[in-house]
């Protein structure tokens, strides 16, 4: 069951520029704070959803010059909201729940821990300071990063696919693959993401498969107030959310 769901989203999404990556709700239970669990039993059949570096081509720029007139909000949530809910279409006899990275609860957390889900799935790993043996950061707080084995850090945790109706209790887990495995290179990783992530090198640890575009790259390095002149969006509309 979980074979055929997977093919049906893969070819939904991928020609969009996105991912998935099938993992069960107790694995994802199995390692986060219960204020953090999500609502299903450890069975139920899960998707992560990445985006990859070809998302801005294939999805965003085609979503923002079809709907340009429609986009009230920040336009990579709103693309990215319009491919996962049309998702829905896909199954008409299955529930379709899903969480979108950038929603929170009434208390501000997210409704998920991306990273977590992400590595779980086996889609990325996920490099916490417990991975250094010997830490080098004192009484620092040092912030985890996932690193994709094609992509390195050119990627985007978008969100979860949950299916209620579909209990997978035979679903075997995948590792995500390993590919910061030196001491040095887990060091070097978790400085330039924690102290330096303006300049982007932590994406770059690893030899990546694709990266951003430099179009891409402008675009998320500007400030979100200023990204719709860059996309081409009217006026009007940039005033209506940030003034």
């Amino acid at each position: 069951m979980e074979r055929r769901v997977a093919e049906r989203l893969r070819g939904a999404l991928g020609p969009f520029g996105f991912e998935v990556h099938a993992f069960k709700v107790g694995w994802y239970n199995a390692v986060v704070q219960p204020a953090f669990h999500l609502p299903y039993p450890d069975d139920t059949l899960a998707f992560v959803v990445l985006s990859m570096p070809s998302m801005f081509e294939k999805a965003l720029k085609p979503f923002v010059n079809k709907e340009r007139l429609k986009i009230i909000r920040d336009p990579v949530d709103q693309c990215v909201s319009h491919h996962l809910s049309r998702l829905k279409e896909k199954f008409p006899d299955q529930t379709v729940d899903i969480m979108f990275d950038y929603e929170i609860l009434p208390n501000r957390k997210p409704k998920f821990l991306a990273q977590t889900a992400a590595h779980v799935a086996g889609a990325a790993y996920y490099y916490q300071r417990k991975d250094v043996k010997l830490d080098p950061w004192g009484k620092k707080k040092i912030f985890g990063v996932c690193i994709h084995p094609r992509y390195g850090g050119w990627f985007a945790i978008r969100g979860l696919l949950l299916f209620p109706d579909i209990q997978v209790p035979f679903l075997e887990q995948s590792a995500p693959i390993d590919c910061v495995s030196t001491e040095e290179q887990r060091i070097e990783l978790l400085e330039q993401f924690n102290f330096h992530w303006q300049d982007a090198r932590y994406r770059d640890i690893i030899e990546v498969k694709e990266k951003y575009s430099e179009e891409q790259k402008a675009y998320f390095a500007t400030p979100p107030a200023e990204r719709f002149k860059l996309l081409g969006l009217p006026q009007e509309v940039h005033r209506s959310i940030f003034h």
